[in-house]
């Protein structure tokens, strides 16, 4: 080769060396903010800082649910009738008597400087995207711009303590009526709309040999509860999962090293405390105490436009705000989390960890109200943690604190919570597998690794392990090696533990009658699969007969500690059992012309344009893959909660992931990504989660770069 020809493949070679450095250099330290849109409307975020993550973020939600978060922003406030009317006046009310905008003032300037920063991004990010595109948001909603850190607080504040730690409604139902009758139970929250199922597989248990994690949270499809996908990168974060629509960090979240999942826990984070009047004041300790008295007054919006002014008037006690009146006396609220300010940045700080160590010292600070952690990693460790700020209570058990509270007496009264070490906590059990649906920490896993003796009596109920958990705990101890593909699979498993414990006995009681529609009903339950697919015939009929029972007295054999996931089982009352039989299938009948009409046909997946038949059902029927309905005007049941945003990872190199978030990942009209994902939803498919930039590439739908100009 002559000396020119040398030359110039040396400068061919130094002119890909320095495009290649150049690269390198530029995704190390980059100098613009990108979100790279994929085609299911995912946004997965470049950061060039941190602050410029928080700033891209908040564009991004408000291009995927904008009106949604400023509409979710304005409750938060407690200014929403002023803005859109009567209906929101309730919610005012309870944000307003709760404290909410004061407190989330209070929680902003208690942020170190760093984190109150990333507040203020996330919040310049949703208002400069308004400026951008004002044609994009509904006009009744941007009374609520410009928006601040202080508001992204406050919604936080708004669905943390006042909607998952205390549910309104259940206050409503502890308040309504008279005192007597308000008790609550804790069958009433094995079945409110809140929900969830979580997973964590040690490499002992998994066929690859990596850990594994499923995430699964069941809320209702709409509102506050929504979740919102994405993918976040910035200089030590590279994390990808979901959150709920507002907040400005992941929840749900997993990177290279390690993920987690929350499921809601059985934990009992507020109380009601019944107060004695006198004098103006109420009894405490043998003497009067005054209230602290604030008058606020709320703004109307009336339909012509005008305002109307109404006063609150907000009574503060020792125990907490006043939130109802009886003739017998007044009722407060005490709730915990409100002197912790710090749970967003604890959020973010999971998603930064490296390894167990490093999650579980930002998890130490119980800067989250509530609800267990699943946890696994790429080192093979597997973490159930009962996390939450749970009171330090002199006295009593889980149920002797879910009614009313005496509240003239300092012995009710907590004032502390239990430190980390207090929590039940498992980690790698010898099973290889954790697992929670909702149901109380003791059982985890089998055999047991935590004793309930162990811990106060009022730390979690000591209750029987319910149907859609046993349906949990069969599948994981079935499976001797779950892989990844299976993993998925038992995730979308329709099938009814409860059909597994009485079908049997039904069919056999039913044969013997001489009612032709109970002998119809039980050959038709006969050639069920015993499942909720949407073309199982045969589970509507099971699931009619299931409305029409009395568990109470249902079970030939009851719960056993012996035969915790097998029990109870069988018909106590084979009469009154087929009675129930006849009822529920003289309405399916007459509802659908046939009793074995498919699942499919009566439930229902719909949205906007979008109506397919549904699979999967409600929890008291041991069903996993958990939906509740509500009835429609055509006769059919539409779902409306359960099964959200879906994740199932393992922590090989590189990590496997895939992913669902049901409903789609976007609410604002016009948008692809409404609904886009329900009809694999429908087919029980997730989708691969793309991660590496490559793959991201390649599935682009669309780019936004932030220039240095406008990156502030």
């Amino acid at each position: 080769m002559n000396k020119k020809k040398v030359w110039i493949l040396l400068l061919v070679l130094g002119f890909l060396l320095a495009l290649l450095v150049g690269k390198q250099s530029w995704r190390s330290s980059p100098t613009t903010t990108e979100i790279l849109w994929d085609t299911y409307g995912i946004p997965h975020i470049y950061g060039k800082d941190t602050a410029s993550s928080f700033r891209a973020f908040g564009w991004a939600q408000m291009q995927s649910h904008g009106d949604l978060l400023l509409r979710l922003y304005g409750q938060a406030r407690g200014r929403a009738a002023e803005y859109w009317g009567e209906d929101y006046l309730e919610s005012d009310r309870w944000v307003r008597t709760m404290g909410v905008p004061d407190r989330a003032q209070s929680w902003y300037d208690r942020q170190n400087p760093d984190f109150r920063n990333y507040l203020d991004a996330f919040a310049a990010g949703i208002n400069a995207y308004v400026k951008d595109h004002p044609e994009a948001i509904a006009d009744e909603v941007e009374a609520v711009l410009p928006v601040n850190g202080v508001d992204v607080l406050a919604h936080f504040q708004r669905v943390l303590n006042f909607t998952f730690v205390v549910d309104p409604g259940r206050v409503a139902g502890v308040t309504e009526s008279t005192i007597v009758s308000a008790s609550g139970n804790y069958e009433d929250f094995l079945t409110s709309a809140k929900g969830s199922n979580g997973w964590a597989i040690a490499p002992s248990r998994s066929e690859s040999g990596n850990a594994m994690l499923l995430a699964n949270p069941h809320l209702p499809w709409s509102d506050l509860f929504l979740w919102y996908e994405a993918q976040i990168t910035a200089p030590g974060m590279d994390a990808y999962g979901a959150t709920l629509v507002g907040v400005p960090v992941l929840a749900i979240a997993f990177n290279d090293r390690l993920g987690w999942t929350h499921t809601v826990n059985t934990h009992d984070g507020w109380d009601a405390y019944k107060l004695k009047l006198e004098e103006g004041g109420y009894r405490f300790d043998g003497a009067v105490r005054p209230f602290q008295t604030q008058r606020q007054i709320l703004k109307v919006k009336r339909d012509d436009g005008t305002l109307r002014e109404e006063e609150l008037v907000v009574r503060q006690s020792i125990h907490g705000p006043v939130v109802a009146e009886t003739d017998e006396g007044a009722i407060a609220l005490r709730v915990v989390g409100l002197d912790s300010s710090g749970g967003l940045k604890q959020w973010w700080e999971m998603a930064k960890a490296r390894n167990l160590s490093e999650f579980e010292t930002a998890v130490q600070p119980l800067q989250l109200p509530m609800f267990t952690i699943m946890y696994a990693d790429r080192d093979g460790h597997i973490l159930h943690l009962f996390n939450g700020r749970v009171p330090v209570r002199e006295q009593g058990n889980f149920d002797d604190w879910w009614g009313l509270i005496p509240g003239d007496t300092s012995t009710t009264l907590w004032t502390s919570i239990h430190p980390y070490e207090d929590l039940p906590r498992v980690v790698d059990p010898p099973s290889g597998w954790l697992h929670n649906t909702n149901d109380p920490p003791w059982t985890t896993t089998f055999p047991l690794a935590l004793n309930p003796d162990d811990f106060p009596a009022y730390m979690a109920p000591r209750v029987p392990i319910y149907m859609r958990a046993q349906r949990s705990v069969r599948m994981l101890t079935e499976d001797e090696r779950i892989s990844f593909a299976e993993m998925v699979e038992y995730k979308h498993s329709t099938r009814m533990e409860l059909a597994d414990r009485v079908l049997d006995d039904l069919i056999s009681a039913a044969r013997r009658q001489e009612s032709a529609i109970a002998r119809q009903a039980a050959d038709i339950l006969e050639r069920w699969n015993r499942k909720a697919d949407a073309d199982s015939k045969g589970a509507v009929l099971f699931a009619a007969w299931e409305q029409e029972i009395d568990y109470s007295t249902l079970f030939a054999t009851a719960w056993s500690a012996e035969s915790p996931y097998t029990t109870p089982k069988g018909l106590a009352d084979a009469a009154s059992a087929v009675a129930a039989l006849e009822a529920a299938a003289k309405k399916v009948r007459a509802a659908y012309g046939a009793l074995d009409v498919p699942w499919g046909d009566v439930f229902r997946l719909r949205l906007g344009n979008v109506d397919l038949p549904a699979n999967g059902g409600p929890g008291s029927l041991g069903i996993f893959r958990m939906l509740d309905f509500f009835p429609t005007e055509d006769g059919r049941f539409q779902a409306f909660n359960g099964d959200s945003f879906v994740a199932a990872i393992e922590f090989s190199r590189p990590v496997r992931a895939m992913a669902l978030t049901s409903y789609g990942n976007a609410t604002q009209p016009g948008s692809a990504s409404t609904g886009d994902q329900l009809k694999l939803f429908a087919s029980k498919q997730l989708r691969p989660v793309w991660r590496d930039r490559q793959d991201i590439e390649v599935n682009l739908a669309a780019r936004q770069i932030f220039y240095p100009s406008e990156d502030r």
